[in-house]
């Protein structure tokens, strides 16, 4: 080839190779090849759901932790993403209520007997003056929380309170009766009337109730703070209860009686959403025990003794000449 035709083919073929040039793939030398796309790309996900990556355990890995070091450990658990473990376990801790009634009221002698004109009511109220200190304290704290709270209006809720709980009891409302009574006096209420029918009638008050002592305490620290408020109640109630068989076992549905009880309202003061409820129920040791109910038993088969059985002599029979003779 002359060198005028190798010239002349250069300039025919330079054009080409600057056009392949501004290829980024064939310069590259990437194969690219044209994927048509579906015709309805509508159900595109579902398609892709067709086929799923499943990862499969590997056998061949030895399973014993012991034999592997801590290393290989830590790499195996960031690999499954899990957390290493802890030496101590932690897991949460709710505390709704109380163990106990703390600094528990102390009902004077003869509360609801005695007249405020006697002597014995005078005491009584002279006393009550005195320990109010306390009292005002923890109603003051219980205002750092709740700004509506009044021990003028509280009794009115408390009574609500109470008379809803009992209701709850007797219709046997668990859900209901949560509501109302903290954790401790649940099972209190509820233990002895698993079986039994109650049937529990509030008549009226006797006299207002009132509140006659308010606590506050500290739980755990400082900002977990519970309230702890006495309301007594002078009421008329029927109270009646039947054992599984119907028979009657306690009280009367138609005899009411005076009912004097001095009921503990609890409260988590710290908890926004924080309900007064029923906590306790304080017994003086003054009050009279009340009656004892009559329970029901299987009445027991008498047991006869069977009589012995004396060994009786068997006579030898001897045969007779008839007998002799058809033998």
């Amino acid at each position: 080839m002359s060198l005028s035709q190798w010239t002349g083919l250069r300039t025919l073929l330079t054009p080409s190779l600057l056009n392949v040039r501004n290829v980024p793939a064939v310069s590259a030398g990437i194969q690219v090849r044209h994927i048509a796309k579906h015709w309805l790309p509508q159900f595109k996900k579902l398609r892709r759901l067709k086929v799923q990556k499943v990862k499969l355990p590997n056998f061949r890995d030895d399973q014993d932790a012991s034999k592997l070091s801590p290393d290989q450990i830590r790499a195996r658990m960031k690999e499954q993403g899990m957390l290493p473990p802890r030496s101590w376990m932690e897991r949460p801790v709710f505390v709704s209520a109380t163990s106990s009634v703390f600094e528990a009221y102390v009902p004077p002698e003869g509360d609801g007997k005695l007249s405020a004109l006697t002597l014995g009511g005078a005491k009584q109220s002279m006393e009550l003056l005195s320990k109010k200190s306390k009292s005002m304290m923890a109603v003051r704290k219980i205002k750092s929380f709740e700004e509506d709270f009044s021990t003028k209006y509280f009794p009115e809720e408390a009574q609500e309170i109470y008379l809803k709980a009992h209701k709850a009891l007797a219709e046997k409302d668990d859900d209901t009766l949560h509501q109302c009574v903290t954790e401790l006096c649940y099972p209190l209420m509820t233990d002895d009337l698993r079986s039994c029918t109650v049937r529990w009638q509030f008549l009226k008050s006797l006299e207002p109730p009132r509140v006659v002592h308010a606590r506050c305490t500290e739980v755990i620290n400082k900002e977990n703070i519970f309230s702890q408020v006495t309301v007594r109640f002078n009421t008329q109630q029927t109270l009646a209860v039947y054992d599984r068989f119907g028979r009657l076992i306690y009280g009367n549905e138609v005899v009411a009686k005076d009912v004097l009880e001095y009921v503990v309202f609890e409260k988590h003061l710290a908890n926004v959403y924080g309900l007064w409820r029923i906590h306790e129920k304080i017994i003086p040791d003054w009050m009279p025990e009340r009656e004892a109910g009559k329970k029901t038993y299987i009445k027991q088969k008498p047991v006869v003794e069977a009589e012995p059985v004396t060994d009786s002599v068997v006579q030898p029979v001897t045969p007779t000449e008839g007998s002799a003779a058809v033998a």
